[in-house]
């Protein structure tokens, strides 16, 4: 009787799996998706019964098949950069290095005034390494406190501020599932932003909460983690990559990332529920400041800011007015604040 129990766990794992990977990746919209996961569970309900009934072939059979799906699923599913992508991540970044200058590529600077209307710019930018003086960990929180997107924005001596954020590359008319990010529904992006768009849009348009940290990293680690995003970004680009919900998203990669910087950083929970980065950080020294996560927390609540400041030119300032270990400039006056009329906006190259 055991080996009957474990050849049925066998079929009941493999046929949710095959199930899943049937529906994802179907190439039948509407009711006839569901057409290739029923045959497919009706197939492991055969092989079940005749598990515990002594007929055998049809669990011979279904293990055929299953063999035939993992090729297909290994063979077959290909990560690709040709298809139908959202206006938002239908370019991919990259970018080229000539000494401390980087060049990047595609760097997103749209104008969001709701999701659907936006002003598309696609800019190319450069950066001087040299200049190079803060990183920041942004995480943006739409419902959940364990799960939020983690953003990580650098900042340089002249002014200029550009994110870097992880994102899934949404095809037309998709819908965003975890699930579906096992089963190789979406492909993975390493996109390059300003903050007017990647963090405002995030506040200001989708109504998320956005928390900023100040992170205190060892000397030339903060050159090589741009750098480490520069080669990601632009290996994507000539070899496509699946997001994984659970391996392959904004906040393993960070991760991922940061160890090749600072090798050995212990793995904790936290990395995957990263709503709750700030408290790995903090157990890593890498927050100075405040004493506390809570209080960490509090003062880089910026979403209150976002919304308040009208021009753009002053939107990277204001967010980070009170952050603990940001150097705090002298208040504005009511122009400079962000009231209509004040500062320039950046213009697209």
């Amino acid at each position: 009787m055991i080996p009957q129990i474990v050849i049925g766990v066998a079929i009941l794992a493999s046929a949710a799996w095959g199930a899943a990977a049937l529906w994802f990746q179907s190439p039948f919209a509407g009711p006839a998706r569901a057409v290739l996961p029923t045959a497919w569970l009706a197939l492991a309900v055969a092989a079940l019964i005749g598990v515990f009934t002594g007929q055998p072939w049809p669990a011979w059979l279904y293990g055929v098949l299953l063999l035939a799906l993992l090729a297909w699923w290994r063979l077959g599913v290909r990560a690709s950069n040709e298809r139908q992508w959202m206006p938002e991540v239908a370019r991919q970044t990259e970018g080229t290095v000539d000494g401390d200058i980087v060049t990047l590529r595609n760097v997103r600077n749209f104008d969001w005034r709701t999701r659907s209307d936006y002003d598309v710019r696609w800019e190319t930018r450069s950066y001087d390494l040299s200049r190079l003086d803060a990183v920041d960990l942004a995480l943006s929180y739409w419902g959940r406190p364990a799960i939020a997107h983690a953003m990580v924005s650098f900042g340089f001596a002249d002014g200029q501020h550009v994110v870097f954020s992880v994102e899934i590359r949404r095809k037309l008319h998709d819908v965003f599932s975890e699930i579906g990010g096992f089963f190789r529904q979406y492909e993975l992006s390493v996109l390059a932003s300003t903050e007017e768009d990647s963090l405002r849009v995030r506040t200001n348009v989708r109504g998320e909460e956005g928390y900023l940290y100040r992170v205190h990293m060892p000397e030339g680690a903060a050159r090589k983690l741009f750098l480490s995003y520069v080669e990601t970004a632009t290996r994507l680009v000539k070899k496509p990559r699946f997001y994984n919900t659970l391996t392959g998203n904004c906040t393993t990669i960070v991760y991922r990332l940061a160890d090749q910087i600072v090798p050995g950083l212990p793995l904790d929970y936290r990395v995957l529920f990263s709503g709750y980065l700030p408290e790995y950080l903090y157990r890593l020294n890498a927050l100075e400041g405040a004493d506390s996560p809570q209080a960490y927390r509090q003062a880089g609540h910026y979403t209150q800011r976002a919304r308040a400041t009208l021009d753009a030119a002053q939107f990277s300032r204001n967010i980070r007015r009170g952050v603990p270990g940001v150097p705090q400039a002298a208040a504005p006056d009511q122009d400079d604040a962000g009231v209509p009329g004040a500062g320039a906006r950046n213009s697209a190259t």
